[in-house]
This record gives C-alpha cells, structure tokens and sequence, in this order.
C-alpha cells in the first residue's frame, strides 16, 4: 500500500468561549480519521488554532479589562487542556493572532491584488451610533430577506443558508448596544468572487464534496456569486490591510489562513516536513478540512477560490457535518444540555462520548442527536457488555489456572474471519462512516461472546481431563479481544492503551489483526473500562443548568423519549417469577383504577437478555431456572414457565426481563428479577420476544 502524506485540519474554535460539545463532534471524528490513517501506516498531520481576530474578542476583552492578547492566550490555554483531556491528538494548536497568519494573509492578498482581483468601493455600512463602531456582520441581527426568519446574523441565515450583506437585514438591531443601527459611508475592499464562477462550479464538482453540499452550492452558483467584502474598519482586533492604515483583514480572510499559518509553525518547529511540499499548487500530499455545513460557503467558495489565485493548492477533501442536537432540540442552558467540555470531563469518561459520537456518524451531513439515555445503554452495552465483557471473562482462567499464559497454538477459523473484516471496516473508517465501522465490530464482537458462551469455561474447568480445553477457549477469546481492540483504537485510544498494557502487546497497528499469541504471558486484569452511571450523567446536567435540578431523561424536553414517541403493547400480558404466572387479563380498559401516570411506568427498567442457560429446577412443579445475560452480566431468575418450554429450546433465545425489580429469595435460590410472557398460563404462555437487531442490555421505551 502506497504512503499518504495527508494534511488534516478542524474548524477554528472561537477565542471568546468554551469548548462544548459541538466543538467535540468535530474534533472527535477529525480525530478518529486522523488516527485511522496513521494506524495504517500513513503519514497524517493534523492541526488546528483557535480564531482570535474580529469585534467580539475586542468587546469580550474590554468587559473583562484586559488586552485582548491576554484574552486569547488564556482561552487558548483552555481549549488547548479540554482537547487533551478528550484525546485530541493535535499535532500542532496554534493562535491566527500569529506572526505566520499575518505573513500568509497579507502574501496572498498582494498576490490577489496582483492578480487584480481585489477592488475598492464606498459602500453605506451600518454603524452604531451609541458605541461609535462599524458594526461586523456578526453583531447585527434582524430579519433573513430571503426567508422571513427573525433573528438572523447579518452575513448568514442560519434558517435558510442564504447569504447576504448585512444592509439587506430587515429591521436590523446592534448586539453591541442594542442600537439600531445608521448607514454610514466606508471605503471597503473586495474580493471579486464574482469572476469565479465557472471555476468553482468544476471543482464543487470534483469530488472534493459530499454530493448534498455540491448540490447545495450549485443552487448559490447558478444564482450568481457576489463579490465578497474582506475589509472592515478600525476599531478591530486583527491584521491591518497592507498598505491601507485603519483598514483589517476581516475575519473571514485570515481565520483559514490560519490553517496554513498552524502547519507553517509546526514545520519550523519540527525541521522535518516542508510547507511548500503539501501547499505548492502542484502539490501529490493531500489536504483534508472538516467543518460543520454552517460554514461551507467560506470553505467551498471563498477558499478555493482564494488559494487557486494566489498560487496555492485546493483542498483534496472537504468533510461537512452537520449540527449536534440533544433530544432533538439545539442544545440549550436552561434544558440543560449545552454541555461544556470541562463539565463533562468532571464526572464520565471522555471515551464514552468518543464512542457514542462514532457510533452515531455516518459521514453525511445529517444532524447528531444526543439521546442521554441511548448515550447511558450504548457504551454499557456495546463497550462494556461485548469488548470488555470478553477480556474479564477470559483473562480470570487464563491468570488463575495457568499462570497468565495463553494456549501454544490456535486454529479457531474465527481468527481468520475477524482478521478478513479489516478492510471493510477499513473502507468505513475512511469514508468517515464510524457508525458503520462500529456495527460491523459490535456484530464480532457477539460472536466473540457466543464463541465463549457455547464453550463454557467455567462449566469445562469443573471437569477431569478439560483443562487444556479451557486454556485454549480463553487464549482464542483474548486473541479475538486483541484484534477488536485495534479495530477500536482510532475511536478509543485509552482503552486500546489499557488493553495493551494487558495483553503485553507493543502499540497495536492495523497489520496487526493477522497475528495471533501463542504462548503468550499477558498481565493481571484490571477493569479496562466501568459502566456509565445515570446518576453521572444527571449530575452533568444538574451542573450546566445551575441550580435546576432535572433527571438525564427529563432533558430530552418531549424528545425522543417523549411519550409520545414510543409503543407499549398493553394486550393480554404475563409477567413471570416465582412459582406462578400472574395472568392479567384484558389490560385495555379505560377505567380510572387501572391507569397510571407515565412517571410510575418510568421506574420500570425493561431490557433486552438472552438466555444463556435453562434448566428444572429440583422439587419444583412449575418453575425454570434461567440465567440471563444482560450484556455486562448475568441474573439468575426463576420463572413460572415449565409447562410451556423445555429448558433446552429456550437457550440462546432473546427476551425482556424487569431489571431492577428487588430480588426474591425464594426456598431454591434468589430470584433476580422477572422475564415477560404473555398468555392465560399453563401450556398457554409466550414469552416475549424482541425483533431481529436487538440486543442484550438494551432499554426497552
């Protein structure tokens, strides 16, 4: 396979705020990409700074009465801390308050000018006239005058995605002041896009877009392209215009300069890579942005455009996402669910949200939903119920019965066929469908699980003779675990890590899933990764609302978890514990003592198990024993069933169970929960039984 040499960048955060949970998504699947490529074998740099320049942190600075230097140095320190902490894997994060972005800027505005695609006209520009400022786009709002919606910004319409100048926005207002705005006269400069057209309506074409943006982007190219004002007037925080005191480079000119900027210090930093290998404008490496599709426009039009005429390289690749929403609403403080980095990272595991991100990323530009409690059952399903459920299950024989050393030798054909979906998997990875990439390894990962649970190691250790048998399951099960865990890394590096550590394997690459251990030593097991708590997540909640206090799933706001959006099938319905089938009836009546309110069915915890063993339980008439498998563990129940199943033809068998019912003890054991059946009872009973795609430790809603 041929190198790559590959130049990966991520949406400037802004100097004025917190990383959040937006900014997350993005950074988290550029991330997962980038670390993709290098797992397998490719040269991958990825950079990114904050974005400093423009009226906001000017203002923000001057509240705070301070410079606006020290402002973003100490908020680039922060977001520098919160991207570390999430696993961020920076090569370089850097400021466009630099002296790289004001040389880089200022080169290719000479060289547009040059090119004699910049012009000067007076343009009547809004002014406040309480604060004596030109006001920027971003701090006017009014209404769109292409679709009608209020409160819209005066470059864009967050509503629509029309673009426009902010002397277009109807009954316009300052966000400085409050003022409404006066025209005033102003010489500006422009870039005169204008001439472009046809230029850009190939490369939108060129299979640099996903086809929703390149459709998106012909609508605004058929239409006609303006030339696009890249000046704003003093006072500003940014880079004065070469040659032209009192006039800056607006915002939107330097901030993807930027991206160039972070590369160009890394370079100088480094001593080992050179600029102009992956900027010249015939340049064979490649160039990767991802961005949310906000923001397209200035990177699909204006960039392109911009780099094309002054002598630099297009990028390879642009990657748009969509919005992340949590219940399906924007996210919002008093829900809630506008969730800051550092307030998530003071009570859960950043990799849980690495994994719930992939796992919901389809490599479009759809919107990604939180559902908080989809968030709580996913990874203690999927991470801690199938990978690390194989790890603990397996790794307890191997270092309590033989010394910590897995079998000589191996033959299971489940090492082939989980070592002959890496390049699948990997055609997923690269065209950024982790959702994809993370089903195909769940889907390994139950058959890893199954591979164990039809074997039994714990039943085949109990007898004479079996030991060699024992040691060769649990070796094949940690064999299978080590080749889910690479497929893993580029989503979950810390537990790789961890799981390396374990294994007593060097850092884990993509080749890697061919090999296998053979008489291998691996170390003690320790807990590789616990269960999400509600009650954590309540408390993330809790702390971004203040002093709100509202449960992790009242913040879905009538969302997804609504009760309206859900089924219950009332019909003639059996639960089943103990010695007898409580045979409810008819359950569709209408009458006042038979209804109850949605929060008392609410502490009801239903989930999805699989039966993992059934057998008769000894001087009992009507009873089952079964063992459960909840995914991250197992329950032992005795139902009432025995009339209507064989133990046997109930093995393996799906079905929903009542989780967090008190245990009972009963005279042949304690019964741990309740399984769901329907029918009169006696022969006439069913149990429940969950359509094809569920799991087990699912939540049933």
């Amino acid at each position: 396979m041929e190198k790559r040499r590959i130049l990966v960048t991520s949406a400037l955060p802004n100097a004025n705020g917190s990383i959040h949970l937006g900014h997350l998504m993005e950074h988290i699947q550029t991330d997962i990409w980038v670390r993709f490529q290098r797992m397998r074998g490719h040269e991958c740099i990825y950079v990114c700074a904050d974005d400093t320049h423009g009226t906001a942190t000017m203002l923000r600075a001057e509240e705070l009465g301070i410079t606006p230097e020290v402002l973003i140095d100490e908020v680039n320190e922060e977001h520098q801390a919160d991207f570390r902490d999430f696993a961020i894997s920076h090569d370089n994060y850097y400021s466009t308050h630099s002296d790289e972005n004001q040389a880089y800027s200022s080169l290719i505005y000479n060289r547009l000018a040059e090119a004699q695609q910049i012009k000067t006209r007076s343009v009547d520009q809004l002014y406040d006239p309480e604060k004596e400022m030109f006001l920027a786009d971003r701090f006017i709002i009014g209404t769109c005058p292409k679709c009608g919606e209020a409160d819209q910004y005066g470059d864009n319409c967050q509503e629509c995605g029309a673009t426009y100048d902010a002397t277009d926005l109807k009954n316009p207002r300052s966000k400085v002041s409050g003022a409404k705005p006066v025209l005033k006269e102003s010489t500006h400069f422009f870039f005169a896009l204008s001439n472009f057209t046809e230029f850009l309506k190939k490369w939108t074409r060129s299979g640099t877009l996903q086809d929703a943006v390149a459709n998106k982007l012909s609508e605004w190219l058929d239409a006609g392209l303006q030339d696009w004002d890249i000046s704003r007037d003093a006072p500003y925080f940014g880079f004065e215009i070469p040659g032209e005191p009192g006039k800056y480079f607006y915002v939107w000119l330097d901030a993807p300069v930027g991206y160039m900027a972070s590369f160009k210090n890394l370079c100088d930093a480094r001593g080992d890579i050179d600029f102009d290998d992956f900027w010249k404008a015939d340049s064979d490496c490649e160039v990767h942005h991802f961005i949310g599709k906000d923001i397209i426009n200035f990177h699909a039009l204006f960039w392109p455009a911009i780099l094309d005429t002054a002598g630099f390289r297009t990028p390879t690749k642009i990657h748009a996402h969509g919005f992340v929403t949590v219940g399906g609403v924007q996210m919002s403080k008093s829900r809630g669910t506008f969730i800051n980095a550092r307030t998530y990272l003071e009570h859960l595991d950043p990799e849980y949200i690495r994994y719930y991100f992939a796992a919901k990323m389809s490599g479009g530009i759809d919107d990604l939903d939180i559902n908080l409690e989809d968030f709580v059952q996913r990874v203690n399903s999927d991470v801690v119920g199938k990978v690390v459920n194989i790890a603990s299950r397996c790794a307890g024989f191997i270092n309590k019965q033989f010394d910590g050393t897995l079998s000589a030798d191996s033959s299971n054909p489940l090492l082939v066929e989980f070592a002959g979906a890496s390049e699948g998997i990997a055609g997923h990875y690269e065209n950024g469908d982790f959702g994809k990439a993370l089903r195909d390894i769940m889907a390994l990962a139950d058959k890893a699980n199954q591979f164990i649970d039809e074997h039994k190691p714990w039943v085949l250790i109990k007898e004479e003779g079996r030991r060699d048998e024992v040691q060769q399951v649990c070796s094949d099960g940690l064999n299978l675990f080590r080749i889910l865990i690479t497929y893993l890394k580029p989503v979950m590096p810390r537990l790789a890590e961890k799981s390396e550590e374990f294994l007593g394997v060097t850092e884990l690459d993509w080749q890697d899933v061919t090999d296998v251990m053979k008489g291998h030593q691996i170390n003690k097991f320790k807990p590789l990764m616990t269960r999400v708590e509600s009650e954590k997540v309540d408390a993330i909640v809790n702390a971004t609302m203040g002093e709100e206090t509202r449960s992790f799933a009242d913040a879905q706001d009538d969302s997804s978890i609504a009760q309206g959006g859900s089924v219950s099938a009332q019909g003639d319905s059996v639960s089943a514990q103990g010695e007898g089938v409580s045979a409810q009836g008819k359950s569709g009546s209408d009458k006042g003592d038979n209804m109850i309110e949605f929060d008392d069915f609410a502490k009801v915890d239903l989930r999805i198990v699989r039966i993992a063993a059934a057998e008769h339980v000894e001087g009992a008439d009507k009873l089952l024993r079964l063992t459960l498998d909840l995914g991250d563990g197992q329950r032992n129940v005795f139902a009432g069933i025995k009339a209507a199943y064989d133990p046997e033809a109930l093995v393996g068998k799906l079905t929903v169970m009542v989780a967090n019912l008190a245990p009972r003890k009963m005279k042949f054991g304690v019964s741990e929960g309740m399984v769901l059946a329907a029918g009169p009872g006696g022969e006439d009973i069913f149990l429940l039984e969950p359509d094809d795609g569920a799991k087990p430790g699912m939540k049933v809603s």
